[in-house]
């Protein structure tokens, strides 16, 4: 029924997990790359590794208690169903706050800064930075229905957003985004300015400017390095998912080892990882967040939002602003982590986000910070929402 939320929890069959572990045993692999790094893609021993891993040691179950143990619910917004987590704090004066992911992350990426978020004291913290925590399922990931038709993009998400908090009864709450997120966050600044307190980005989008070219920092140079480099080697999956999503999804749905390459790769290219994806996270982790992918066969629905979004999205972060309509005046936090992609500083972003009240680049992470360290996370929201609350 239209509005109501209902609660829900995952019980995956046995049935799915066998043809899993099926799937992952009769893998056709390629020959051996020509080169014996990351250059070519995911190596093939690693990835053997990682999928015999899979198959044979890793533990659904255990992922499945866990989110169980938490509260989630599914409602239908503008005809689409769309599953979250909702985990409102013991402190009644929290301040609600929705977190949204991107891909190739889900809900997964929160469940370690969940607990401090809402329950700062019973994690050493103060409990005038409680929140109450919403992270929703974009739609055609995890849990969430898939569109079957087009016009499900960054726009409708926010605006979908919006709707999901009033129908929880929040009238003033933050938003906070990464990957995708960042771009529905400041889309929900500007939609529902009344009654957000606040916007926390990592990062914030924002192109560099032209007229610091002559006065660059190091840092900017370093910046406008991997904005090029992230062009010439970088690209492929977001040109293939904003172009032909169909054409690669049928082989994101039929084939794990794909799936677990064409995800896992980025693991390697944008976490903080010191070369290898488990320094970063564990290997369980990694799969877990695979499992969101693989399980409800979102490999097509998903890359349909970069046909939806991206050259939308990509132009705020390459090309500039379009005058006022890309402007976002809510109180703004930002977190620019070492090994995200963009990296913009200060003045450029300032041109776009006219009200930054917190900035700051910390010191270790990645493009997943919740995920990876989830501390630093936790305390950039806290610093940032303490000024807006």
């Amino acid at each position: 029924m239209t509005g109501e939320v209902t609660p829900f929890a995952l019980d995956v069959p046995e049935s799915a997990l066998a043809d899993l572990r099926d799937r992952l045993r009769r893998t056709r692999w390629p020959e051996d790359a020509t080169v014996g790094d990351w250059s070519q893609g995911v190596p093939p021993g690693y990835l053997r590794e990682l999928c015999r891993y899979w198959a044979e040691e890793y533990d659904w179950r255990a992922t499945e208690r866990r989110l169980n143990a938490l509260p989630q619910f599914r409602t239908s917004i503008d005809g689409l169903g769309i599953h979250f987590l909702h985990v409102r704090s013991p402190h009644d004066d929290a301040l609600p706050l929705v977190l949204t992911h991107g891909w190739p992350g889900s809900v997964v990426e929160f469940l370690k800064v969940i607990g401090p978020l809402t329950d700062p004291t019973a994690h050493g913290g103060d409990a005038r930075d409680a929140f109450h925590v919403v992270c929703p399922s974009l739609p055609g990931y995890g849990w969430s229905d898939k569109p079957a038709r087009p016009g499900w993009g960054v726009e409708r998400i926010a605006e979908a957003w919006i709707r999901l908090m009033a129908r929880l009864g929040y009238r003033r709450y933050g938003a906070q985004g990464s990957d995708w997120g960042t771009t529905i966050t400041a889309l929900i600044g500007q939609k529902a300015p009344d009654r957000v307190a606040g916007i926390h980005l990592v990062p914030p989008l924002a192109a560099p400017d032209p007229a610091t070219f002559g006065d660059l920092t190091g840092a900017e140079r370093a910046a406008l390095s991997a904005l090029e480099r992230a062009r010439e080697w970088e690209d492929g999956y977001s040109l293939e998912q904003s172009t032909r999503p169909q054409t690669i999804g049928y082989g994101l749905v039929d084939s794990p080892a794909l799936l677990c390459a064409w995800i896992i790769e980025k693991f390697h290219s944008w976490t903080d990882c010191d070369g290898h994806p488990e320094n970063a996270l564990t290997r369980d982790e990694l799969l877990d967040n695979l499992m969101f992918y693989w399980l409800p066969g979102t490999g097509a629905s998903a890359a349909r939002l970069y046909w939806e979004s991206f050259k939308q999205v990509q132009r705020l972060f390459t090309a500039g602003t379009s005058g006022r309509a890309d402007l976002v005046t809510v109180p703004t936090g930002c977190s620019v982590f070492p090994k995200e992609n963009p990296r913009p500083s200060r003045r450029w972003a300032e041109r776009r986000f006219t009200d930054i009240r917190h900035w700051n680049e910390p010191g270790k992470g990645g493009h997943f910070a919740a995920f990876e360290q989830p501390d630093l996370f936790v305390d950039e929201l806290r610093t940032f929402f303490r000024l807006v609350r």
